[in-house]
């Protein structure tokens, strides 16, 4: 129940049926969007938004549902019932495109069974009738012209007007052919008057030719005549087309009742088709609006996360201007949220926001804030905003709001929601206030949940100390002297009356005398309100900074953590690896000295024999002595350059030199980063790299070679869109590319959408623009990184 019945236009609800109109194909979607009313059926609102939500899932991430033709076959289905009644060729050509895209849609469906159940039961048990499309078919063609074959009669009649009027055309040019050569006619060739061929004869020479006179010129110096001898073969030409006339009627009569038992299924395919356009245009305008489905339950609560007004962001998006988010909570705890603050800073649009927002969510339509956000279901919304003055039924501003008040009072219980801007205002404050502070106590009784706005220093101090109801204020820059338009629940908030005149430049001894007619009191509470607001944002934007810097902490502990055990994986390699070559080698070693002493046994101790083993055995003993290796460390002056390589003086670590920021190098140790002093490394040639780090190298220097900074994702799929840009991302920026080139095409945006969505949230984008508007325009991304 919506309490007054105008709320639908208070909060924009009607405006926003109107916006979802506009991607109707149909009247009869444009019909059901008129239609949408706020429900409080859980069942019925969740199977709404799940089907608007998978339909915006398939205009986001799968291929085109094959919707093409949208006509009102409902008024063709009665038109057929009628006995004796028939459709035209345009009427069954309707019919038959209507029922293909029908067919087209059930058969996409089918193709995913199970991937969207919401939509798919708009046409579970619905038969698939394709007798009606063959029988159509024998009779129309493609052009929705009746196929000159569709009977034997009509194909003989036509057979029969073809052969008449070649052999009238014959005649009448050989007459003209004379009466030209006589200088009987006129400048002109033959032409059509009533509908018959004729020659445009001189006036004067009208009577030198038998002939019946249709028409003449303005100036009467020019007759058209159609000849004698053509004549009676135009009025056979007329006859025969009055029988192919007759018979096409025949034809669609008898299809006509042909199509008649079908007629329930008709209405039925009619049904699904209008479904399908009013969800499609729910889907449309979530897309336009960047809505989610949130966790709806069957509840009188709500919880918005980063909720903005679909109007304001609708407005703020032409204008390339953001929308600051609403965050807000409404249940059992906090039953009612009191919002003050200044004048122009909010207070109203987060209230409608609220307002809009739940409406929405009940009459089936995604909204725009955070997918974790929860919606209940409440059973009644009412609301009072803005002057609802009457002279017809005698009803100043605040008497209209005294009267509703009275009915909020007596009809609103724990499922109402309650919309209340300005609470109290329209009288005296001094008793304005007592009042509408014994209305919110009343409500606050009944369990009632809702948000009301207010300037009333009693209302907030009633909230303060009152269980189930919060304060909130709209955040101000006092010292820009600005709105921030932030909601902050927990605290009350200033008016800035005095501030914001002064800003006004309202002149200062108006403003002092206005300070000294406030109670001393009055002006404390106030200051100490600006006091605490301006502590809050210093302290707000203090734990901002902390969470930047803690995140940038954790980051380098993760990049740290990987590195660490990259060295270890290594080590332990390493270590396994020498292990067995040690292992090789004392095997083969004592195979050579068994095999020399047995050499030497063998020869009897011969001298020149013995000393031939013992040269062989030195030098198998050189192969396997590894020389010390003489560093030779590069002082910590060297000038070492982005590209050099460098070892750790404390390890065998080598790595490149990526970038070089005071005494710290960046160096890429494989597909890893870490940081160093300087002094901690040393230059070496790329002869000393380790040769697996060469043939690493040797890849990289031809990935790079084959790297293009250019892609093209036009026709394919989000998915698989998003997995090649990261890929792209993720080479460019181990190459230390700056900048990419994206072309998604225009179409309906969102491809292009998609892919500035997920921009946004990889860290090392530094900004993305649009091509120059004469080589691609907004088909076409450039990505810049950091």
């Amino acid at each position: 129940m919506l309490y007054p019945t105008n709320s639908v236009d208070k909060l924009g609800f009607t405006e926003i049926k109107e916006l979802i109109k506009v991607h109707c194909l149909s009247v009869m979607g444009q019909q059901m969007v008129d239609k949408i009313q706020v429900m409080n059926n859980y069942d019925q609102i969740l199977k709404f938004l799940s089907q608007a939500n998978e339909f915006k899932n398939i205009l986001e991430n799968d291929d085109a549902l094959p919707i093409h033709h949208f006509f009102d076959i409902k008024s063709l289905a009665n038109k057929a019932k009628l006995e004796g009644a028939f459709l035209t060729e345009e009427e069954f050509f309707q019919v038959h495109a209507s029922l293909s895209t029908v067919f087209a849609v059930i058969a996409y469906f089918n193709e995913r069974e199970g991937l969207y159940p919401n939509l798919e039961a708009l046409f579970e048990h619905l038969p698939i009738e394709k007798t009606i499309l063959r029988k159509i078919e024998l009779v129309i063609d493609p052009k929705g012209k009746i196929k000159p074959n569709a009977s034997r009669e009509l194909a003989e009649l036509t057979s029969a007007i073809a052969k008449a009027e070649q052999e009238a055309r014959k005649k009448i040019d050989q007459v003209f052919k004379n009466a030209s050569s006589s200088g009987w006619t006129a400048d002109g060739s033959l032409t059509v008057r009533d509908g018959r061929l004729c020659i445009p004869l001189l006036a004067e020479n009208k009577r030198k030719l038998k002939g019946f006179i249709h028409d003449e010129s303005s100036s009467g110096q020019t007759v058209y005549m159609e000849p004698e001898e053509v004549f009676t073969l135009n009025n056979r030409i007329r006859d025969l087309e009055f029988e192919r006339r007759r018979e096409i009627i025949k034809i669609l009569t008898a299809l006509t009742d042909e199509l008649r038992p079908f007629v329930p299924l008709l209405l039925y395919y009619h049904g699904l088709l209008t479904k399908l356009d009013f969800v499609r245009a729910k889907a449309l305008f979530a897309i336009d609006i960047e809505a989610e489905m949130p966790i709806v339950v069957n509840e009188a609560k709500l919880k918005l996360f980063n909720a903005r007004h679909p109007l304001l962001l609708l407005s703020f998006k032409a204008e390339k201007k953001p929308v600051v988010p609403l965050n807000v909570t409404i249940d059992e705890e906090v039953r009612i949220v009191v919002v003050s603050g200044p004048n122009a800073g909010g207070k109203s649009v987060c209230m409608k926001t609220v307002g809009l927002l739940q409406m929405m969510v009940q009459a089936g339509l995604l909204i725009p804030a955070a997918e974790a956000s929860t919606v209940g279901v409440f059973k009644q919304i009412f609301v009072d905003i803005g002057d609802d003055q009457s002279i017809e039924s005698d009803l100043s501003t605040y008497s209209a709001h005294l009267s509703k008040m009275k009915n909020f009072v007596e009809q609103a219980n724990g499922k109402t929601l309650v919309l209340i801007d300005e609470f109290g205002t329209g009288t005296d404050p001094q008793f304005g206030g007592p009042i509408a502070e014994a209305v919110l106590e009343t409500l606050n009784h009944k369990k009632v949940k809702g948000m009301v706005t207010t300037h009333y220093s009693n209302l907030k101090v009633f909230a303060s100390h009152t269980e189930g109801i919060e304060n909130a204020s709209m955040l101000f820059d006092n010292v820009e002297m600005k709105p921030l338009y932030r909601l902050e629940v927990g605290k009350p908030g200033s008016s800035y009356a005095f501030e914001i005149a002064q800003k006004i430049g309202l002149p200062q001894n108006v403003l002092n005398l206005a300070k000294n007619k406030i109670g001393i009191s009055q002006k404390k509470v106030d200051t100490l309100l600006i006091d605490l607001e301006r502590d809050k944002k210093e302290i707000f934007d203090t734990k901002l900074s902390l969470e930047k810097q803690q995140k940038k902490v954790n980051e380098l502990l993760a990049e740290n953590e990987t590195l660490k055990s990259y060295l270890e994986e290594n080590k332990k390699a390493l270590i396994r690896d020498a292990k067995q070559e040690a292992k090789n080698i004392i095997l083969n070693a004592n195979k050579l000295v068994e095999n020399t002493i047995s050499d030497i046994k063998s020869s009897n101790a011969d001298k020149e024999k013995t000393r031939h083993l013992r040269e062989n055995l030195n030098r198998e003993l050189q192969k396997n002595t590894t020389k010390p290796e003489v560093v030779v460390k590069q002082p910590v002056t060297d000038e070492l350059k982005p590209g050099d390589w460098v070892k750790l003086n404390d390890s065998e670590t080598t790595g490149q030199v990526m970038e070089i920021a005071k005494d710290n190098v960046i160096i890429a140790i494989g597909d890893l980063r870490t940081v160093a002093k300087k002094n901690r490394v040393h230059k070496i040639s790329k002869k000393e790299l380790p040769k697996e780090v060469r043939k690493s190298f040797s890849t990289h220097t031809n990935d790079f070679a084959s790297f293009s900074p250019e892609i093209d994702v036009r026709g394919k799929r989000g998915e698989e869109t998003l997995y090649e840009i990261e890929k792209m991302l993720d080479r460019a920026l181990m190459m230390g590319m700056s900048n990419l080139k994206i072309i998604h095409g225009k179409g309906d945006g969102i491809l292009r959408k998609l892919i500035r969505d997920y921009l946004k949230k990889y860290d090392a984008v530094s900004r993305v623009e649009d091509e120059h508007a004469d080589r691609g325009g907004d088909g076409i991304t450039y990505v810049y990184l950091k």
